[in-house]
């Protein structure tokens, strides 16, 4: 720690490197990739969420990695579990919120939005970015959607995204096997394969679906 003082001119907490990254959302970064194997896909008509199930020490049991937050929109997240766990009881609030407000249930990239602006504000103020990053699915007016939120408060929609440890792998697998008119069969297959060829371990795996036809989010039982 004096070593990282001394490189930033002794300012505690520094913000800003000398090429110009935010360091501190940097060192949340790596909690994330410390973090399970975790991975979101969709196709037009469903969605995927899916993490590895690892516990931390023997003979305890596994935190579970794949979470409600409104009948039609689960999400999942990598790094640390506490605070993976605050930024789900965030959103989960933030939909209550919207059926009270609104009376009608929050679209999936408002929920990204109203996420990525809740972490970002932990990137302006003196205090520590979460080491956590989450992807969410979800079924709205506009479809079947799919979005990743990083620690810096930045937000990505997409058809594919990894996070945690050995994500790099794990998106390279699923760039390569990935097929837009793939199955909601297929698409499970693809996501247990993705991570255990990814980790190279037989961890169990979970897995939440949203699909198209009745909207709502689904937990699979374990295997």
């Amino acid at each position: 720690m004096e070593s990282q003082q001394q490189q930033y001119g002794g300012r505690m907490p520094y913000f800003y490197s000398p090429e110009g990254s935010l360091v501190q959302v940097d060192f949340a970064l790596e909690a994330v990739n410390r973090g399970s194997t975790t991975l979101g896909i969709k196709t037009n008509e469903v969605a995927i969420l899916a993490s590895q199930l690892k516990p931390t020490r023997p003979l305890i049991d596994p935190s579970e990695k794949v979470f409600l937050i409104d009948d039609h929109i689960g999400a999942t997240g990598a790094g640390y579990i506490g605070d993976v766990l605050k930024l789900i009881q965030e959103l989960r609030i933030e939909a209550q919120k919207h059926n009270l407000s609104f009376g009608s249930p929050i679209d999936v990239k408002t929920a990204a939005e109203t996420l990525s602006s809740y972490l970002h504000q932990y990137t302006i103020y003196a205090v520590r970015p979460l080491g956590a990053s989450v992807i969410m699915a979800g079924k709205d007016p506009t479809g079947v959607q799919l979005y990743q939120v990083d620690p810096s408060g930045t937000f990505f929609r997409g058809s594919a995204f990894a996070i945690g440890h050995r994500s790099e792998q794990t998106i390279e697998f699923l760039q390569r096997k990935y097929d837009p008119k793939m199955t909601k069969d297929a698409l499970v297959d693809l996501a247990r394969d993705a991570i255990k060829t990814a980790t190279n371990e037989d961890s169990p795996i979970e897995i939440g679906i949203v699909n198209g036809t009745d909207s709502k989010f689904h937990k699979v039982p374990l295997q």
